[in-house]
């Protein structure tokens, strides 16, 4: 998902026990795949993911760029038309790993910021609230963990109730995204399966 993406409501976008769970999960959501981004090997950045077309660094380098528009967005204020190209092209460089804990800091620290999630975003679909907006992002980074984990060959078994929640947030509106580029037709989970399966299989994953 990005800032890009139509607003959806979340489950965890609600009052202040919402939020802080909301913040809780998706600081969770950041630091999982900043802890895959440290495990990549030097040899490992044009290795392919399960993200078609993309390698390693592409994976990366779009979590990066999708960190970098939240501090823009939600403690800014700005317009996608304000913030222009700022951020096109690569923004790892020599160091991608430090890119993105910059980048990371930065996004958590935006959402953050008190009443920080009661404002409005201004995407490129029209006005959302930051609170749905960091539940999107909170899933992206959940999902994504999970396609650089098996692209580096880490353990892609992830925390349960980080999976749950980014099955709550993405399950209403599932049934559009394999109108987009974002994500392949889903998949039919195996009898049984955990959440974290569900989730991949819904976004056309096969775990």
């Amino acid at each position: 998902m990005s800032q890009h993406e139509k607003d959806k409501n979340g489950s965890d976008t609600g009052g202040k026990g919402d939020h802080d769970v909301l913040l809780r999960r998706h600081g969770e959501a950041i630091a999982l795949f900043g802890s895959r981004v440290h495990r990549v090997r030097d040899d490992q950045w044009d290795a392919p993911t399960p993200c078609a077309e993309w390698s390693v660094r592409d994976l990366v380098g779009h979590l990066t760029v999708e960190q970098l528009w939240v501090p823009r967005l939600v403690r800014d204020g700005a317009t996608i038309e304000e913030v222009g190209d700022d951020y096109d092209g690569d923004q790892l460089g020599d160091d991608p790993a430090g890119a993105w804990d910059r980048a990371a800091v930065a996004a958590v620290a935006a959402f953050s910021e008190p009443g920080a999630l009661d404002r409005t975003v201004h995407l490129s679909s029209g006005p959302s609230s930051a609170a749905a907006y960091c539940s999107q992002m909170m899933m992206d980074a959940v999902v994504h963990s999970w396609d650089l984990s098996r692209a580096i060959g880490a353990d892609e078994r992830l925390p349960p109730e980080l999976a749950s929640a980014a099955l709550r947030e993405v399950e209403p509106y599932a049934d559009e995204l394999a109108d987009t580029s974002m994500f392949a037709d889903p998949v039919t989970p195996p009898p049984g399966a955990d959440d974290l399966t569900r989730l991949l299989c819904l976004l056309g994953r096969r775990p």
